[in-house]
């Protein structure tokens, strides 16, 4: 293990190797320990803590597949730690701990079909359960990826998800937009309306959703009309996730607090408080 792994509360040194801007205001940051390998071993959907000093630190979702070498984040220019984040450039320096947060549980998921539905940046950390899981499709059913953003120009990762995933086996991936250009060929919606129209059957399938907290509340709704049971349905709060450790108090919904109990929950596990983002 690294250095870095010892003290998950103690920030390590981490590189970034290489950076892809993937929208006006987001970029992927690929980094590495010291020792050119991944930083900490993690499980699909968990988070790691990056800082800047002096401009602070802010926790992120895992972008990449745990079987990676290395470690992905995509961050979006939103605030002073992301907007430093952004002015760095290959070969410097970033702090890193973790990992935080509870995971995706992908070994219950084996042999069930499928349904990821990500919003936005919400898709981050649903690539890296999408990307875990098409590593070893063979002990998995059918999957289908639905990715709503506002744009045809907002998608991140566009490459990916229009050209490699569709190649793999049993995988279908819809694309939505809320406002189409002339040369948009897919559906022109948002995501609850699209999934109305796709009319997945609930059968032996699991949902994984991440977006806007609007997002997840309508889509958790419209999955439920559709049949799903909300113990089938998986969503995570990452965006509420401060300090990371359950200390700092500001990352509660309710009874639950999403840095000690999730970001992972299942919709029947936020009964009651989904209905409140």
């Amino acid at each position: 293990m690294t250095e870095i792994a010892k003290d998950p509360l103690l920030p390590g040194k981490a590189i970034i190797t290489a950076i892809r801007q993937d929208t006006e205001d987001i970029k992927t940051y690929q980094v590495r320990d010291v020792n050119g390998g991944k930083p900490f071993d993690f499980e699909p959907g968990q988070c790691a803590m990056l800082s800047l000093p002096p401009a602070g630190e802010a926790i992120f979702s895992i972008t990449s597949s745990p079987l990676a070498e290395m470690m992905e984040f995509s961050i979006k220019n939103v605030g002073r730690v992301t907007s430093e984040i952004h002015n760095l450039k290959v070969g410097d320096q970033i702090g890193i701990r973790g990992p935080y947060g509870t995971p995706f549980p992908v070994a219950d998921f084996q042999k069930d079909d499928l349904l990821f539905i990500g919003g936005g940046i919400g898709l981050a950390p649903l690539r890296s359960v999408i990307n875990y899981v098409l590593k070893k499709r063979d002990n998995y059913g059918k999957v289908d990826i639905v990715c709503g953003c506002r744009t045809c120009n907002d998608f991140v990762h566009y490459e990916e998800i229009t050209e490699e995933w569709p190649q793999k086996p049993e995988t279908d991936v819809h694309l939505t937009v809320d406002k189409a250009t002339d040369d948009w060929t897919g559906f022109e919606g948002y995501i609850p309306d699209y999934l109305e129209e796709l009319n997945f059957s609930p059968a032996e399938k699991k949902a994984i959703v991440c977006g806007p907290p609007i997002m997840i509340k309508f889509v958790v709704q419209q999955l439920k009309e559709s049949g799903f049971d909300p113990a089938d349905i998986y969503t995570t709060l990452e965006l509420k996730m401060k300090c990371g450790i359950g200390k700092c108090g500001r990352c509660n919904i309710g009874s639950k607090y999403v840095c000690k109990d999730g970001p992972v929950f299942t919709a029947k596990e936020l009964a009651g408080l989904i209905e409140t983002f």
